[in-house]
């Protein structure tokens, strides 16, 4: 297992994710705040993104999230569960992050992390609730992030989560986008809501561009998707969100493939139609 994320890479990190209270953190909070210059790295990530860079970053940052949970009373929701969200807010802050803007990358990701263990724990409550196909996307991220620290010991770059979601990497932006519009995080003074102004028309599958389907709005079709019949439902999501040939799908399904080209014309004819409001 790689040792990139110091100090919690490796086995470190194994053995952190088995502590649950607040003292085990004590060691951590020891940690170096990072170097005056460290902004200067997410700015010229900004500009390159670049991979080895953003590796880098996450190191250097890291301690952020440790701290950020110690602000917060989490009985009940494991210690690691929290860890991974904040990772996620971390990679939020990451790409999103406009240096133009004025505002330290350090305060910056710091209110993002936080949104992102705040609405986790809220959401752990059930005292929010997200539409089911958010819900989905995000619980495919943080379970992505999840494994890729507990088995490789390192933060998953953002191909690595477009290929988990079967999503375009310019999708997967405006997804994370889209998490810190319904977090309602207070950002520094300067910001305003044009910083998480996100384009739910990118949010796209990966099969769209070789399928060329007048049909590319992620969100609207899952709403359209609910009002198939299962059929229909299943030969879409096999096709679309599966990342599946006809000829697979007809196979996980028991039926042909001429049947499966058959239902997903039909299926597509009335997605059509309720998406054009016929």
């Amino acid at each position: 297992m790689r040792e990139w994320l110091t100090p919690f890479g490796g086995a470190r990190l194994r053995q952190m994710a088995t502590h649950q209270r607040r003292s085990d953190w004590s060691v951590r909070l020891a940690a170096p705040d990072p170097p005056d210059d460290a902004d200067a790295l997410p700015a010229q990530y900004a500009h390159t993104r670049d991979p080895a860079l953003r590796e880098r970053i996450v190191s250097t940052y890291a301690p952020l999230i440790e701290r950020t949970l110690l602000d917060f009373n989490f009985a009940g929701v494991p210690v690691d569960d929290l860890r991974q969200v904040g990772y996620v807010g971390l990679l939020t802050a990451l790409e999103l992050f406009d240096p133009t803007r004025g505002t330290k990358f350090k305060t910056y990701a710091g209110h993002l992390v936080r949104g992102e263990v705040r609405h986790y724990l809220r959401d752990h409550r059930d005292t929010i609730r997200q539409p089911r196909w958010l819900r989905r996307l995000n619980r495919g991220i943080e379970e992505a992030v999840g494994r890729a620290l507990s088995e490789e010991g390192r933060f998953p770059s953002l191909e690595d989560l477009a290929v988990e979601l079967n999503i375009q990497e310019e999708g997967l932006r405006e997804l994370l986008k889209m998490r810190e519009a319904v977090r309602t995080v207070s950002l520094d003074a300067g910001e305003d809501e044009e910083q998480f102004a996100f384009n739910h028309r990118r949010i796209r599958h990966r099969a769209y561009v070789s399928f060329h389907l007048p049909i590319e709005d992620k969100i609207v079709l899952y709403q359209a998707i609910e009002r198939l019949n299962r059929l229909q439902r299943r030969v879409v999501y096999y096709l679309f969100f599966g990342g599946l040939t006809q000829v697979e799908t007809a196979q996980r399904i028991g039926i042909s493939q001429k049947h499966v080209s058959r239902v997903l014309a039909r299926s597509l004819t009335r997605l059509r139609g309720l998406l054009h409001g016929s």
